[in-house]
């Protein structure tokens, strides 16, 4: 089963948080910790890491903290993902690195590859500000999946 780290997780809750708050200044780690209940020096490791990949800002000092980079609409799942855990391969034959030991004999290569190249245009097309709306609007019609960020119309 394809799942999302705990890292990946939080540092998505996180990002919501914070594009919620979008407007006030900037969010402690330990802000976001209490309102989610995540581990704090579990997230500030996250959010240092965010901020590296130009996805969070930084501010030092008594009123510091982290504030979005860019609009919740410029930034992707798949870039917050990408960011925490690395690239994205559902399988191990599809690696930075290249091709696995069975690249001339493998018969499900391409169908797997196709199938990555889908998760990733999926989570591409999801943004921090549709993890906020997707809270705030009515429900729409059709099946959701994808904890009710993707909707299949009926």
């Amino acid at each position: 089963m394809l799942r999302l780290t705990k890292k990946a997780d939080y540092g998505l809750m996180a990002l919501k948080y914070l594009a919620e708050q979008a407007g006030d200044s900037a969010h402690s780690a330990k802000d976001i910790a209490e309102a989610y209940h995540i581990p704090q020096q579990l997230l500030a490791k996250i959010l240092q890491t965010l901020a590296k990949a130009g996805i969070l800002v930084s501010h030092a000092g008594t009123n510091g903290g982290y504030a979005l980079a860019r609009s919740a609409r410029d930034i992707s799942a798949f870039e917050v993902i990408r960011a925490i855990d690395g690239p994205l391969f559902i399988t191990s034959c599809i690696t930075i690195h290249g091709a696995c030991d069975l690249t001339s004999t493998c018969t499900i290569k391409e169908p797997l590859r196709k199938v990555n190249d889908s998760i990733k245009e999926l989570l591409s097309g999801i943004h921090i500000s549709d993890l906020v709306e997707s809270t705030e609007s009515a429900p729409s019609r059709g099946a959701t999946v994808g904890g009710g960020l993707v909707t299949i119309a009926l």
